[in-house]
């Protein structure tokens, strides 16, 4: 049986997916600064495959959310899948549109800020809302749920793993960059996830 999902969780998954999906398609996408995890992954996969992250990140994260479906229970899951299916509709109509700052890869400081910025505000309302819109979030959030280690630190080894391999197409200056975007997202989301509830 398929959980009860909550309107107003909803609407800020909604909102922290489409936050995501602006900023791996106006910053990252277009400045070889990179994320990890999954995201970082669609953006691998898209430059050697050509494979548009709308599809690539659906299939990924999906693997994911089935692989964690007994830790993380029906009510998160139901969350994931649905933030999953906003954040692809979102970088979607993205791509129907041209960048918003076509210009971001000259500046790679700020683009590595930027993107952290949407990257961490978004999926920390996604963690917070009970879902993720990525599968690395899925597998954090299990390992903090079965082990208790910082969701942080959990974000910045699957990173680490993402960034290596992306060293085959990016500049390794440019992973340094992105180090700092990994870095900086991770701690956004451990932030939000820390704020107290609303009672």
């Amino acid at each position: 049986m398929f959980p009860k999902l909550k309107l107003s969780n909803c609407l800020i998954l909604l909102l922290g997916s489409i936050i995501q999906a602006m900023g791996i398609y106006n910053i990252h996408a277009l400045s070889n600064v990179t994320e990890g995890g999954i995201f970082g992954l669609t953006l691998l996969i898209q430059h050697w495959f050509r494979i548009s992250p709308a599809i690539s990140s659906l299939v990924l994260n999906l693997a994911c959310y089935l692989l964690g479906w007994r830790t993380l229970g029906r009510e998160f899951i139901g969350y994931s899948l649905l933030s999953v299916c906003f954040y692809s509709a979102s970088y979607g109509v993205c791509e129907l549109f041209p960048p918003l700052w076509p210009q971001i890869g000259a500046y790679p400081l700020l683009a590595s800020v930027l993107g952290a910025l949407f990257i961490g505000i978004g999926a920390g309302l996604c963690v917070r809302a009970g879902g993720a819109t990525s599968g690395d979030d899925a597998l954090a959030m299990s390992f903090h749920h079965l082990f208790r280690w910082p969701v942080e630190r959990i974000y910045l080894v699957s990173d680490l793993v993402v960034l290596v391999l992306s060293l085959s197409y990016i500049p390794v200056r440019r992973i340094a960059y992105s180090l700092l975007t990994v870095i900086l997202s991770g701690q956004i989301i451990g932030l939000i996830q820390k704020l107290p509830a609303k009672k």
